[in-house]
């Protein structure tokens, strides 16, 4: 399967108001693995970007003059999105602007030619409900290193997500896995019998205990009481 993870950023927060695009970053995953087929632009979006967007992503309206305006990049950027399924952090802002820059050069909205959409901040939320979401927030929360990250940019920020949704789509059904394979210092197969192992029993104390009571009641005043252990103690 063939995805996308995608970023932009922009001259500011609105493309129904004439906000551009002036930087596009993707990362391709094949099978969930980076394949370093990636796609980077930096836009003219022929108009200059507002102080506070400035302050979040530093680049300059003179940097972006001599760059290619959007019509020049839309059919690469096309060729290389067309059939994918589109990974993108509070995906109704970037798609919006994507269809607006797409509506200006009379072509059909993205989501007509590429394949389905993933809101990575929509799972986030569903995953780590009342706890912060942003792309730093969850690089720490997933042992993500983003310390290179000072100004957002749309390349970065597209390789820092695939990281962090391949670990927010990592599944482990067991605790003990089959039996595995592995080298040993010669270069040999060996195989590893990891199912004779035991795994210690550890009850949580009274202090233990208590914390984990007040993490469930704020879980729970996030969710204005719709968590599930408290509907399965009401039936």
């Amino acid at each position: 399967m063939r995805q996308i993870v995608l970023d932009t950023e922009t001259t500011g927060l609105s493309a129904d108001n004439g906000d551009r695009i002036i930087e596009i970053g993707c990362v391709e995953l094949l099978n969930r693995k980076l394949t370093g087929n990636n796609l980077h632009f930096y836009v003219n979006p022929e108009r200059d970007s507002h102080e506070d967007a400035m302050k979040v992503h530093g680049i300059s309206n003179e940097f972006l003059r001599d760059k290619p305006k959007f019509p020049a990049i839309a059919d690469e950027l096309k060729r290389y999105l067309s059939g994918a399924e589109l990974i993108i952090h509070n995906a109704p802002f970037d798609i919006s602007f994507l269809n607006k820059e797409f509506e200006r050069i009379g072509q059909p909205p993205l989501t007509r030619w590429v394949g389905p959409v993933i809101d990575s901040l929509v799972m986030a939320k569903e995953m780590f409900p009342g706890k912060r979401n942003g792309l730093d927030a969850l690089c720490d929360r997933l042992g993500v290193d983003n310390s290179g990250r000072k100004l957002h940019g749309a390349l970065l920020d597209a390789e820092l997500l695939a990281d962090v949704y391949i670990n927010m789509t990592r599944g482990q059904d067991a605790l003990l896995i089959e039996p595995a394979e592995a080298q040993d210092a010669s270069g040999e197969t060996v195989v590893l019998d990891l199912s004779r192992f035991e795994l210690p029993l550890l009850l949580a104390n009274a202090q233990e205990t208590e914390l984990h009571a007040t993490v469930l009641t704020e879980l729970d005043k996030a969710s204005k009481g719709k968590t599930v252990w408290r509907a399965s103690q009401a039936a």
